[in-house]
């Protein structure tokens, strides 16, 4: 016995499902799946999009860029957000810190939660602009440890503008820790200051490879500035909770893409 055609809240239920295993597809490979018209397609496409579930591309559809709340900006508020997966991030990260590596180790709670691992290194220099990891940095007297001096930000805790900046341009980095409030396929890496941006952005050129440290529910929000498309990060370092089409957005922008479960 055949089946019964799908009525259109189903149509756009299995849609969305194919949308979240695949990311994008097209008109076609959607007609060829559900068995219906081009025309019916189109349609229930309109729908999606009018209820914000969907995207057009070029030929075809993807899902929309999920809502995601604005992480807070506050250091004391970010402190307890996201511990486990910041842990868990912060492992992953300092694997691949060497013996003898100079490193840039950005302001902010997930790289600060880097420091513990790198007690096992020796000869590796960390500069960072953050003075909460270079205190933290203090336990470990094997690591030389500089601090860029700059604008202290009373809300991030972090140095940031043109001084900051213009310490990270004056050393060559093999690695390049950089964290952010929000990043997207679409947008990239963002910073809600231009002296956040700056001393970012002096740290990847100053860098042989550059690494995101970036936990999910940062993934879809939107900061002021833009820092790097993705795809200038050699690795991305998150956590198993990122949706699986982001997750392959991510990977066929040509990125290591890492996650680790909290």
């Amino acid at each position: 016995m055949d089946s019964l055609p799908l009525i259109p809240e189903q149509r756009q239920r299995r849609i969305l499902e194919l949308l979240d295993a695949h990311g994008v597809l097209s008109i076609h490979a959607l007609t060829e799946d559900l068995g219906v018209s081009t025309m019916t397609v189109r349609r229930d496409i309109a729908n999606l999009q009018a209820a914000g579930q969907v995207q057009p591309v070029q030929g075809g559809v993807r899902l929309a860029t999920r809502h995601v709340s604005q992480p807070p900006n506050e250091r004391r508020e970010r402190e307890t957000l996201g511990a486990s997966q910041k842990r868990a991030i912060a492992e992953e990260a300092a694997r691949l810190v060497d013996d003898g590596m100079t490193v840039f180790l950005d302001a902010g709670t997930t790289c600060e939660a880097i420091v513990p691992h790198l007690a096992k290194r020796a000869g590796v220099t960390v500069l960072t602009n953050d003075p909460r990891s270079g205190l933290a940095l203090l336990a470990f007297p094997q690591l030389s440890v500089i601090l860029t001096g700059g604008e202290l930000d009373p809300v991030t805790a972090a140095m940031g503008g043109q001084l900051a900046a213009a310490t990270v341009s004056a050393v060559n980095f093999d690695l390049a820790f950089v964290s952010t409030s929000a990043w997207s396929m679409d947008r990239g890496v963002m910073a809600p200051a231009l002296g956040n941006v700056q001393v970012k952005t002096a740290a990847m050129k100053a860098a042989s490879s550059s690494v995101l440290v970036a936990d999910s529910s940062k993934y879809g929000a939107v900061a002021r500035f833009r820092v790097a498309p993705l795809e200038d990060f050699a690795v991305i370092v998150t956590d198993d909770a990122l949706a699986p089409a982001d997750a392959r957005d991510a990977s066929a922008a040509g990125v290591d893409l890492r996650q680790r479960s909290a």
